[in-house]
């Protein structure tokens, strides 16, 4: 019995295949947006769970201690004078309430964070202190004097202390915040409300690369990433601060300050609150509002943010 032969299957025509590369490429742009999306509230959400952490670990410590801890530790030669060292600051001083004990230990606290008995903790990365929507060049920086000699090399972070209202290197003893030089806050000091006081925040590499969880490096001058700016102080590789509202600055504003917070979260930055709740506040908040946020006993009254 014959059987007719099998017809050979019909190949793509040119424009057939070029239509179906266009559908592809169509469909891969409209769903690479959204993946975007998903990745980036994902990573928003990582950041806040870092900071959750570290409100946890806050008030850990409170009941340890009866006090948060200071925004860093150092003599000084008198009030608002230069610091002396040791320089160990907020996160550093966390380290037993955030599950890293063994690295607590291998700090010797009360010699200055320059010291070689400290050189492998202060280089140290952690999970915890890094916001996955950034990408530092490094995991590591050189910390420099004003005129741009090498100190010692720390720790990159992501989260600084909130110093208060005023310039956290001009003021670093009598500033308006919970985290400042020596500072023995406790929970019954934040008269305005822990609801309503900031704690800690977040900065991102480009805009700050000289933020680090390790403290406030002795001698230190954090360099200008805009050259329209002078040298900031050793507070601001920890710490920050709101400034006054006649200044116009915001929880993300465009200044380009080192010592400012910022983020890549498209809608604001986020910042833990003394009552260890997580919120992002928005980059357009009322600098008035943004002000207010700033002091533990102001007895302003915080508007919407």
């Amino acid at each position: 019995m014959s059987r007719s032969p099998r017809s050979a299957p019909k190949a793509f025509t040119l424009i057939e295949l070029l239509v179906v590369i266009a559908i592809i490429a169509v469909l891969i742009g409209l769903l690479l947006p959204a993946v975007q999306k998903v990745r980036a509230a994902a990573a928003r959400l990582k950041c806040q769970n870092n900071l959750k952490q570290i409100g946890v670990a806050m008030h850990g410590y409170h009941a340890r201690m009866d006090r948060f801890p200071s925004g860093y530790e150092s003599a000084t030669t008198g009030t608002n004078g230069d610091g002396l060292g040791p320089g160990w600051g907020w996160a550093a001083q966390l380290l037993p309430d955030l599950e890293q004990d063994n690295l607590g230990r291998t700090i010797t606290y009360n010699l200055d964070i320059t010291h070689s008995a400290n050189a492998a903790a202060r280089t140290r990365s952690l999970a915890v202190f890094l916001c996955p929507s950034d990408a530092p060049g490094a995991t590591t920086f050189t910390v420099v004097s004003e005129d741009g000699a090498p100190i010692t090399t720390v720790a990159f972070a992501n989260y600084v202390g909130v110093g208060g209202v005023a310039e956290v290197t001009a003021f670093p003893d009598t500033n308006t915040g919970v985290l400042f030089r020596n500072s023995r806050v406790k929970a019954l000091d934040v008269s305005d409300g822990t609801s309503s006081t900031l704690f800690v925040g977040e900065r991102i590499w480009k805009q700050s690369p000289h933020t680090t969880w390790v403290g406030a490096v002795t001698g230190s001058a954090n360099p200008p990433t805009n050259p329209a700016y002078d040298h900031e102080g050793p507070p601001t590789l920890c710490l920050t601060n709101t400034g006054e509202a006649d200044e116009g600055r915001t929880a993300g504003n465009p200044f380009q300050h080192v010592e400012d917070t910022n983020s890549n979260h498209p809608s604001g930055v986020n910042f833990l609150l003394c009552d260890g709740s997580v919120r992002i506040i928005r980059n357009s908040v009322n600098p008035a509002t943004w002000e207010a946020l700033g002091t533990r006993n102001g007895g302003e009254v915080v508007g919407d943010y």
